[in-house]
C-alpha cells in the first residue's frame, strides 16, 4: 500500500462525486427523508418512533451507501478505467482503500446530518450519549460502504450489482431483530444472526436508547462493526479482478 496513491485515488473520487448532485442527494437527502416519513408513520405513537428510529438510523444510511458503492465500482470496470488504474504502479488496496477514505468523508457527513436531524427536529429520545449514536451511525454507513466495494467484484453489471442488495442485506433485515427479537428466534436463525454485522448495529442501536452511560456491549456491538467493514476491505481487495470480462 502506499499512502500517496491512496489518496490521490480518495481525490479522484471525491472529485467525481462533487460533479454527481444526484449521487450526493441519493447518500445524504434520501436517509433524512426516510427518517421524516418514519416520524410522520408514527405522528400520534412517540414511543413507537423512540423504539424503531434510533435502529433505522443506522439502517438508512448502510442500505444507500451500499447501493452507491457497490454500482460507483463496477461503473470504474465497467468504463475500462480500473483496468487502467490497475497497468498502474497502483495497486489493488490503494484503490479500494482510497475508496473507503471517499465514502468514508460522505459516511461522516450523512451520519452527522442524519443524527442532528433525528436527535434534534425530529425529536428522537436516547438513554445514552448523543455522541455514541453517532458514532454507531457512522459506523452502519462505512459499513454499507465496504459491504458494496466488496460484492461490486462479483458482479458483471450495474443491474447485477443492484441484485446484491436484497440477497445480501435483506436477509439481515429480516434476521437482525428489528421486527423480531432475536432471543425469540429459533435456535438455526439466532446463530445465523449472530455472524451478522447488522444484528450488530440494530443492537447498539436499540441499547442507546435503553441504557444509560457508555455500555460496554455498545462499544463490543461498534468494534464488530468497525471489524467486519474492514474484513469486507480485505476481501474486496483480495477478490479484485485486474481484468473486467
Amino acid at each position: 500500500m502506499n499512502p500517496t496513491r491512496t489518496l490521490a485515488t480518495a481525490r479522484r473520487v471525491l472529485a467525481q462525486l462533487r460533479h454527481d448532485p444526484r449521487t450526493i442527494a441519493l447518500l445524504l437527502v434520501v436517509p433524512c427523508l426516510l427518517l421524516t416519513l418514519l416520524k410522520y408513520m408514527f405522528a400520534g405513537q412517540p414511543s413507537a418512533f423512540d423504539r424503531t428510529g434510533a435502529a433505522l438510523l443506522g439502517i438508512f444510511p448502510l442500505l444507500v451507501m451500499f447501493l452507491v458503492t457497490s454500482v460507483a465500482m463496477l461503473r470504474e470496470r465497467t468504463t475500462g478505467t480500473l483496468e487502467r488504474l490497475l497497468t498502474m504502479p497502483l495497486g489493488r488496496l490503494d484503490l479500494l482503500l482510497g475508496y473507503a477514505l471517499a465514502f468514508g468523508v460522505v459516511a461522516l457527513l450523512q451520519a452527522a446530518l442524519a443524527s442532528a436531524l433525528t436527535l434534534g427536529l425530529l425529536g428522537l429520545h436516547v438513554a445514552g450519549p448523543t455522541w455514541l449514536l453517532f458514532a454507531v451511525a457512522l459506523g452502519d454507513g462505512l459499513l454499507g460502504m465496504a459491504l458494496g466495494l466488496f460484492v461490486s467484484a462479483f458482479a458483471a453489471t450495474e443491474f447485477q450489482a443492484v441484485q446484491f442488495l436484497p440477497a445480501v442485506l435483506l436477509p439481515q433485515l429480516l434476521l437482525c431483530g428489528l421486527f423480531v427479537p432475536r432471543a425469540r428466534m429459533g435456535e438455526a436463525l439466532r446463530w445465523a444472526s449472530d455472524v451478522l454485522p447488522l444484528s450488530y448495529a440494530v443492537d447498539a442501536m436499540n441499547r442507546l436508547t435503553s441504557t444509560t452511560g457508555v455500555d460496554g456491549r455498545v462499544l463490543r456491538d461498534l468494534a464488530v462493526i468497525a471489524g467486519a467493514a474492514l474484513l469486507s476491505l480485505a476481501l474486496g481487495a483480495a477478490t479484485l479482478r485486474r481484468r473486467t470480462a
